[in-house]
């Protein structure tokens, strides 16, 4: 096991790059399936969740080959619908995005349930439910089994606008039969991404960046080249990485209309940021004050589908709030298990009080103290090593390879930073 050991306090200063979009990355992996043809994807994170469904692909018959570090090329002219490893699956949420391209081509899928980050219950009813609504059976007990003599378009509309419900109901359409609607869709910007993949592939979408996408189902697509955008969640980290430790950071290969739902909730901390074509400045030495609602209330923060606050980024702005002056209100309404880090938040002197599952007030701002810690989950890991960088002392985070999963190089962009951080592994 790998621990990350943090000496905190420092000023940082200085440029960092953000990686290519994780939640982009994984559903275009898995939509290389759709063709027989290669298919070449750059700016891709070489992060544990991508390394680990790279592997289930090879199992599956696809040829990865690597252009460079971060671009690769995809054959999946030999894959067969073969079983997937459990063990694997169990570590990766994402493995679910492999059912819609499967069952397009093949007409047959037979998937472990996925893993991935324990923050509550994470439902697969939209996913089986659209596939469903296109014509397919589907069986749940210990495996997921998925078959269609063939698809045929519907209008479907999905009971919630689940990002990787959307994208399987999404990849599934491209080859069905007849025109699908998708109603109630997510409309992050990696879906958009993955809606860009696709076109370039052949692939007849309209509605892109909304919640209604219609998708007319061709006979074949074939091989593109499609670059995976930047990483929004990693620009926030970034943003409040700076603000907490008073540092000047510049970070780049931003896309600016990423960031708009992020500046809204960030400026209610008192955070403040400069873009700069697609570079983001955080200035040194910010005053973090909670803006209140103006009838002087204690202003909420909650997350929601986009173009809502991002779930993935409330840990993270949790921290941020504990060295702000004032109070203010979390409402985690999408997970019911990721606000259970705030533990770790309490232990190194954060003022916060957790009220239910979903809910917490953070006071501030509240000096933290050094502890010893564990990444519960991705985001909660990120936000841990914030916390722990501008805190007094030293602090040991464990269980990195679970933020390993989310941020690429992370020890060494921090590193290049000025951040006092080590990566120690143990037996």
């Amino acid at each position: 096991m790998e621990k990350f050991i943090i000496e905190g306090g420092h000023t940082l200063r200085g440029n960092v790059t953000v990686s290519g979009n994780k939640n982009e990355a994984l559903p275009a992996i898995a939509a290389c399936i759709l063709t027989e043809e290669p298919v070449i994807l750059r700016n891709v994170p070489r992060i544990g969740d991508v390394e680990i469904l790279l592997d289930i692909m090879r199992h599956l018959g696809a040829t990865v080959d690597e252009l460079s570090r971060n671009d690769l090329r995809i054959c999946c002219r030999d894959v067969k619908p073969t079983a997937i490893d459990p063990e694997k699956s169990a570590t990766l949420r994402a493995a679910i995005l492999l059912a819609g391209p499967l069952l397009a081509r093949f007409g047959y899928v037979k998937l472990p349930p996925p893993g991935g980050d324990v923050i509550g219950r994470r439902r697969l009813d939209p996913h089986f439910f659209a596939f469903k609504e296109m014509g397919a059976q589907v069986e749940v007990n210990k495996h997921f089994s998925i078959s269609a003599t063939h698809l045929t378009g519907r209008d479907i509309f999905l009971d919630e606008p689940s990002v990787t419900g959307t994208e399987n109901a999404l990849m599934a359409a491209t080859l069905a039969k007849g025109t699908t609607i998708l109603r109630n869709a997510a409309c992050e910007p990696h879906v958009s991404g993955l809606v860009r993949m696709l076109a370039a592939m052949g692939a007849e979408i309209s509605g892109i960046g909304t919640n209604q996408l219609t998708i007319t189902g061709v006979q074949s697509l074939h091989g593109a080249d499609h670059t995976i955008g930047a990483d929004f969640m990693e620009v926030g980290s970034y943003i409040v990485l700076a603000a907490v430790t008073h540092s000047e950071i510049t970070i780049n290969h931003v896309n600016p209309e990423d960031l708009i739902v992020i500046n809204t909730t960030f400026s209610r901390l008192g955070i403040r940021y400069e873009i700069d074509d697609n570079s983001v400045v955080v200035p040194a030495n910010q005053k973090l004050e909670v803006v209140p609602d103006f009838a002087g209330d204690i202003p909420k923060i909650d997350d929601g589908p986009w173009p809502a606050f991002p779930t993935d980024l409330m840990s993270i702005s949790i921290v941020a709030a504990t060295q702000a002056n004032g109070a203010v209100l979390f409402f985690e309404k999408m997970y019911d298990g990721r606000m259970f880090f705030t533990d770790y938040l309490i232990g190194m002197g954060a003022r916060i009080v957790l009220c239910d599952p979903h809910r917490a007030v953070v006071v501030g701002p509240s000096q933290l103290y050094g502890a010893q810690l564990h990444s519960p989950d991705i985001r909660a890991g990120m936000a841990l090593i914030i916390a722990s960088l501008c805190a007094k002392g030293e602090s040991i985070i464990y269980n990195v390879r679970q933020i390993d999963r989310g941020y690429e190089n992370l020890d060494q962009k921090l590193q290049q930073l000025g951040a006092h951080i080590q990566r120690i592994g143990e037996c």
